[in-house]
């Protein structure tokens, strides 16, 4: 799975160029101009990082990070300012607001691509790894190999993307909506219900007999990966 990048940012010049590079370093990137839908597409489907521009039209950079980190489902997404503000109170403005990393205009797509892997790393570690665990279950992304507990388990391309993006993200409730985005992709027309399918066969290859269900199923709401103690 792509680790996926919402680019702010309302000078086309730059959209296309780090747009460009971002794709062709195997990011999946989202493109907006405007604060306020920044905010919306946030919110529907959350990015694994943002680069967003400090002036925008609508709502300036500062405030989209500022709503950002004022909510709690979102406080802990990873944002790069870019700007053409040098002075070091501006940095320190950036940085306050609850950016993560602060990018000067002009700068190269090098640069930019670089401090993105800088600040997955170490907010999104497990993007970062050929090797995923939670509770007792284990991913080896190279391979294609999961166990738990020591026994292999089976699953089909589906069910490994499922498993994958839950492990990503462990104990955080996903809509049927969000998985369908996330596992099938935003352009696949599939019924919602699926998910509930792939989640059964998912449940029926992870537990066997006196096994917990590590997927915990959240009324109304959607699914999540959680280790419950009894």
């Amino acid at each position: 799975m792509r680790p996926s990048i919402l680019l702010v940012e309302d000078e086309p010049s730059i959209v296309e160029l780090l747009s460009y590079n971002l794709k062709r370093e195997g990011f999946e990137v989202r493109e907006t101009g405007d604060g306020e839908e920044a905010l919306l597409m946030i919110r529907e489907r959350p990015p694994d990082l943002v680069i967003l521009d400090w002036m925008l039209p609508s709502v300036s950079g500062l405030e989209v990070c500022r709503q950002l980190r004022r909510d709690p489902n979102l406080q802990q997404l990873p944002i790069i300012m870019l700007t053409a503000r040098a002075e070091e109170d501006d940095r320190v403005r950036a940085l306050d607001s609850g950016a993560d990393d602060y990018v000067t205009k002009p700068f190269s797509p090098s640069e930019v691509i670089a401090r993105v892997r800088a600040v997955l790393r170490r907010t999104r570690p497990a993007l970062s790894q050929d090797r995923l665990t939670y509770a007792d279950i284990e991913m080896e992304l190279d391979t294609y190999r999961v166990r738990r507990a020591g026994r292999t388990i089976h699953l089909g391309p589906t069910e490994f993307r499922l498993l994958r993006h839950f492990l990503e993200k462990p104990r955080r409730v996903f809509s049927r909506e969000r998985l369908l985005d996330a596992v099938w992709g935003p352009d696949i027309s599939v019924e919602p219900r699926t998910v509930d399918v792939h989640i059964r066969r998912l449940r029926k290859a992870l537990n066997s007999e006196n096994e917990r269900d590590l997927i915990r199923t959240v009324r109304s709401a959607g699914y999540a990966l959680e280790y419950e103690d009894a």
